[in-house]
C-alpha cells in the first residue's frame, strides 16, 4: 500500500515540476530558475516533514511522493553540465546552498 502513496505524491510533484520550469525558465533564459525553484521547495517541505517527525504513510506520500517527484538531480547535472565551465559549477553552488539553507529553514519552522 506504502508504493501507491509515494505513486500518487509523484504524480502531484512531477507536474508541478515542470509548471515551474514553464513558467520560470524562460524569465532568465539559462539559468533554469524552474529546476531552482523546485529543488528549494522541496527541500524546504523535506525539511519540514523531518521537523514535524512525519513517518509511515504521510512520509511516504509527502516526502518520498511529492518531494522526489518535485525534485530533480538529473536535470540538476544535465543544465549544469549545459551551462558550461563557468556557471555550471556556480549554479551547482547555488542549488545546494539555497537547497540546505531551506531544508534547514523547514526544519527549524516545523519543529520550533
Amino acid at each position: 500500500m506504502t508504493i501507491l502513496w509515494v505513486a500518487l505524491g509523484g504524480a502531484a510533484g512531477a507536474p508541478l515540476r515542470y509548471l515551474l520550469g514553464q513558467r520560470l525558465d524562460p524569465r532568465r533564459p539559462g539559468w533554469h530558475l524552474g529546476t531552482l525553484a523546485a529543488n528549494t521547495g522541496a527541500s524546504l517541505l523535506l525539511g519540514a516533514c523531518v521537523g514535524w517527525s512525519l513517518g509511515g504513510t504521510a512520509l511516504a506520500l509527502v516526502g518520498t511522493g511529492f518531494c522526489g517527484g518535485l525534485s530533480t538531480y538529473s536535470s540538476l547535472a544535465v543544465q549544469t553540465r549545459d551551462l558550461g565551465p563557468r556557471r555550471g559549477p556556480a549554479y551547482a553552488g547555488l542549488t545546494i546552498v539555497t537547497g540546505l539553507a531551506a531544508c534547514s529553514l523547514g526544519f527549524l519552522l516545523a519543529a520550533g
